[in-house]
């Protein structure tokens, strides 16, 4: 599908609105329509007016007008997306993407990741890469492709490795590829995202990959790992690994490595704690490591 065609047409919304009474009377004949199963019209000035109705200052119109774009499916993709990059009003380009993920095409993809990395409201971006983890398996190498720009921010790694865990469980051979990137970057939110497929797929392959990203090369990769095993595995099988990383070079992974054996109740690694303890340098760890053993010692009374 074309997403482009129509644009000077659809350029006209970019700041268009509805007065109060006439976003009321809109919203009451769509309520209508959709509780009797009709589906509303999608012709331009239709589909206009319920976009100008996105804007609106009340929740419940606002709602109502999604829902009825979302009925209307993918006739109302081309104005979505067009009010979702151009629009004034950022309350319409936040309910746009919302939108965009109450029909959940693909063929919006191009269009979310423009407003993802351009656009300068939190909410756009946060439902934007909602849509996209909507969307799926389609949208998961466009997410990874993100976290290599220099320019990515914090925020929105944070966004895309929420958006991973989502999709993970949906495509776990493509996320397991991803492990496997030479990006540590990507490594490190592949392996974020593994929980789901490890906690609730019992995925033997997910499982071993993690257990293999506590010898990345990447000290960030095996910092995330050691906080994944913590969730994810069984004392008895992993305590092993996490002792070993109590001397790792970074001290990340060592604090990583003492709280997930306290979260664990890995009691048999007392010993190995308190060894570490003995040589630890960074303050920080340091703490970490006392309250473990303090833990672990009382929960073995």
């Amino acid at each position: 599908m074309d997403l482009s065609q129509g644009s000077e047409d659809l350029n006209s919304i970019s700041n268009s609105k509805l007065t109060e009474e006439e976003a009321s009377k809109l919203a009451d004949e769509l309520s209508l329509k959709l509780s009797e199963g009709v589906i509303p019209g999608a012709d331009s000035d239709s589909l206009k007016k319920m976009v100008a109705g996105l804007g609106d200052q009340r929740g419940a119109l606002r709602l109502t007008f999604a829902k009825s774009l979302g009925a209307i499916g993918e006739a109302a993709l081309p104005i979505l997306c067009n009010s979702l990059r151009t629009h004034e009003n950022v309350v319409v380009r936040r309910a746009s993407a919302k939108t965009l993920n109450l029909i959940g095409s693909k063929a919006a993809l191009p269009f979310l990741l423009e407003a993802f990395l351009e656009d300068d409201d939190p909410v756009v971006l946060g439902s934007s890469a909602g849509a996209m983890a909507t969307i799926g398996p389609d949208a998961l190498q466009s997410l990874l492709g993100i976290l290599v720009n220099p320019d990515c921010t914090p925020f929105q790694v944070g966004l895309i490795n929420l958006a991973l865990t989502f999709i993970g469980a949906k495509a776990p051979e493509a996320l397991l590829e991803a492990c496997d990137s030479p990006h540590a970057e990507v490594r490190v939110a592949a392996i974020s995202a593994l929980g789901d497929q490890i906690q609730a797929l019992g995925d033997a392959k997910a499982m071993q990959r993690l257990l293999n990203a506590m010898d990345d090369e990447c000290s960030e990769v095996r910092a995330e790992a050691a906080t994944l095993i913590g969730k994810s595995c069984d004392a008895e099988d992993v305590q092993h690994l996490l002792v070993a990383k109590l001397v790792d070079d970074d001290p990340q992974v060592r604090k990583n490595s003492a709280l997930s054996l306290m979260k664990l109740t890995a009691r048999e690694s007392i010993e190995g704690l308190s060894k570490a303890a003995e040589s630890e340098q960074d303050e920080g760890v340091m703490k970490v490591i006392e309250v473990a053993i303090k833990i672990l010692k009382a929960d073995d009374e």
